[in-house]
């Protein structure tokens, strides 16, 4: 059975987004976004809110027709076309790029698409794994610290309702800019 991998950028003091939803803190240097490319090309999807979607959605499906973005830019924008995704929204009606619109978190649907063949299912943006995480979704967590605090913002993680969410250590990398990747899995 495949997994729901929570996969995100949070700052030092554990923040997805500044106030005003700025991202631009992130550190993705080549080194790092090789990286990302590595763990992303063998998923099975991506699973998104709509925000995020359309963040992606703006810039990648053309990415890689800018000599700018070259090498491991390139590379994403190839992995991002090609690769299904489920897009969480109540208000979106439709998508392109190998995009499903699905309405609500329902567990019972998760439960089918990690039940489907395939590799695991990339999670991001930053409400849709609230609700992920409020429901006890997640199977492994892939989170790149980086070495910034930008204050304030949305966090990584919402409160927790029922106690402790016991994890075990999968891993950990440190890259050349600071950036350091924490992985876990239930415990």
């Amino acid at each position: 059975m495949r997994k729901i991998v929570l996969m995100m950028s949070v700052s030092l003091d554990g923040f997805v987004e500044g106030p005003d939803r700025q991202i631009d803190w992130g550190l993705v240097d080549e080194e790092v976004h090789r990286h990302i490319n590595d763990e992303v090309r063998p998923m099975g999807g991506f699973l998104s809110g709509r925000v995020t979607h359309q963040l992606m959605a703006d810039f990648w499906p053309t990415a890689d027709a800018d000599p700018a973005n070259a090498g491991p830019m390139a590379d994403f924008a190839e992995i991002w076309r090609s690769m299904p995704k489920y897009v969480y929204s109540r208000t979106l009606q439709s998508a392109d790029w190998n995009t499903t619109v699905v309405r609500d978190v329902v567990p019972e649907e998760v439960a089918a698409l990690k039940a489907a063949a395939g590799g695991d299912l990339a999670l991001s943006g930053a409400d849709l794994a609230a609700s992920f995480l409020r429901r006890d979704l997640v199977d492994a967590y892939h989170i790149l610290v980086h070495p910034v605090r930008i204050g304030r913002g949305k966090p990584l993680f919402p409160p927790l309702d029922g106690g402790p969410v016991p994890l075990r250590q999968t891993g950990t990398r440190t890259f050349g800019n600071g950036v350091v990747l924490l992985r876990y899995e239930r415990a």
